[in-house]
């Protein structure tokens, strides 16, 4: 009786999911037909759960401790302990490789490289970075990037606007395919240059291909077929880098070391315990990741080789963490979309999916209110105007808020604002008034800002100077193959100019998960 009862309670909550799902075909509003010229003709898709795209794992989100348990052996204070929670997103299984890259750098020049030679030049990894004046490394100058003993190895050498490049190169590539696959797009190698797929272009309606895309059921149409659109869900969201609450959550791959909603134990590593070494009976003692145990000893004795290699290694080696991903410490440190800052979480900053970077663009018009197109093929954007009566964010560029802009300087603030916040104040109303004042500063007046809040003295007062620290660097995760053991944490965190590159910065892209944040 009991399992009759059961298989009821189970048939009932199915027939009642179906009934929510308009699975028939019917609005639970309206009663008229879905996708049914004769009503409307208002399509809904039934491509309702998001794939995996090709090279990445899904990473299930969750609430976790960001930043330092251990000693900050450096001093930085960057990085105090902090609870945030990061939704459910993808993330590639592996860093990219020099063959990824290669691919990239050969699709852009077959495009692009006889009428914007540009294009491919900007995207060349800088082979020189293996340089050092007092080592000997021309044959990973000469070598590394093109012959194929690396192809298995990650791309190194790779400033962070050129991984953000690859990003939406890879995504365009991956749309375009799944609209050939499924004939809504015609695979034409003559669409070169200004003519080439490009996500953003095709669904602009810009996209000048052979497109025969679906049949559009508004009846206003006359039987014309369509683009796909964004709610047919077919298309994937962009490939990106990710944020750095998201490298971390995902370096340290909890979902192996939790129980009952507990973490058991604060991971240091991408794997349990505090040793370094492998406690596995079968691989006992042997190094779980790629890095320099000591000053001279960056791969250990001949005939007995601690980690095993002296630079970089292959993107798929060593045990991969919980998550299944490879390399999340040691072998080459990896950018993330975040703009750097000392304080990753200031007050009034988020704790949901935190983040620092963001400026908001829209498509430029053009006379007829289209989406206006550059020459070179391209979509003109421009920086949003948020209208006034918008409360969650003024200005488009909020790349310096509450570090950085006037709103930020409180003695300056209180200056300009003489009278409007009083000793005692309550702390609501100087956020709103602080709100108002980033609604008046300029994004150049804040980039000044930024630039004296992080000004330091030289020898003279009349000779300053700036740190490192502007609105051109980005977060750093992971330690690498030229880094002591205190990088490998999955904690610590460095920068480095978005415009600069090293033999010691690769990369991994991300992916926004869709839907249900499990599976």
């Amino acid at each position: 009786m009991k399992i009759l009862r059961f298989s009821c309670l189970v048939a009932a909550a199915a027939l009642l999911l179906a009934g929510c799902s308009n699975k028939a075909g019917k609005s639970s509003t309206t009663g008229w037909n879905y996708n049914d010229p004769k009503w409307g003709g208002f399509e809904v898709s039934d491509e309702t759960e998001q794939g995996t795209a090709p090279g990445m794992v899904f990473i299930e989100g969750g609430s976790f401790v960001m930043g330092h348990v251990t000693e900050d052996t450096r001093y930085r204070w960057d990085n105090m302990a902090h609870t945030v929670t990061v939704s459910s997103f993808y993330l590639d299984e592996c860093e990219v490789s020099n063959r990824d890259y290669r691919e990239f750098v050969y699709w852009m020049n077959r495009a692009y490289g006889e009428e914007y030679p540009d294009r491919v030049s900007r995207i060349m990894p800088d082979t020189a970075a293996w340089r050092d004046r007092l080592a000997w490394r021309e044959g990973f100058v000469d070598y590394y990037f093109q012959s194929p003993s690396y192809d298995e190895y990650p791309v190194v050498g790779v400033s962070w606007l050129q991984a953000t490049s690859y990003s939406t190169w890879r995504t365009d590539r991956l749309n375009e395919k799944i609209l050939v696959d499924r004939g809504y797009l015609t695979l034409d190698q003559e669409n070169l240059g200004t003519t080439a797929f490009q996500t953003d272009v095709y669904l602009a309606g810009r996209y000048e291909g052979d497109a025969r895309g679906k049949k559009d059921l508004n009846p206003a149409a006359g039987g014309e077929d369509r683009n796909i659109k964004k709610t047919d869900g077919i298309l994937y969201p962009y490939y990106r880098l990710p944020t750095e609450a998201e490298w971390e959550f995902a370096a340290l791959g909890l979902i192996g070391n939790t129980y009952d909603e507990r973490v058991v134990e604060h991971k240091t590593y991408p794997w349990a315990g505090q040793s370094l070494r492998s406690a596995n009976k079968k691989y006992y003692g042997q190094f779980l990741a790629n890095f320099k145990r000591s000053r001279g000893d960056a791969m250990g004795i001949a005939g007995n080789l601690n980690d095993g290699w002296d630079y970089t290694c292959p993107v798929k080696w060593y045990f991969p963490n919980d998550y299944g991903l490879y390399n999340m410490a040691g072998n080459v440190s990896e950018w993330c979309m975040d703009v750097y800052r000392k304080v990753v979480n200031p007050r009034g900053g988020e704790d949901l999916d935190p983040f620092r970077g963001n400026i908001y663009m829209t498509y430029e018009k053009d006379e007829d209110g289209g989406v206006l197109m550059g020459e070179d093929g391209f979509i003109v954007y421009k920086y949003e105007d948020p209208n006034n009566n918008r409360r969650n964010y003024r200005q488009s560029n909020n790349v310096n808020y509450l570090d950085g802009d006037r709103a930020s300087q409180l003695e300056k603030w209180q200056d300009d604002n003489e009278g409007a916040a009083e000793a005692g104040e309550e702390e609501e109303a100087e956020e709103e008034e602080g709100e108002e004042v980033v609604e008046e500063s300029s994004m150049n007046d804040d980039d000044k800002w930024t630039e004296n809040m992080y000004r330091r003295e030289t020898n003279t007062k009349d000779n300053p100077s700036s740190t490192l620290v502007n609105n051109h660097v980005r977060v750093v995760k992971g330690g690498s193959w030229k880094d002591r053991a205190y990088y490998l944490q999955a904690s610590t965190r460095r920068y480095y100019d978005q415009n600069k590159s090293t033999a010691w910065i690769g990369f991994r892209c991300a992916m926004d998960r869709l839907g249900s944040r499990a599976r």
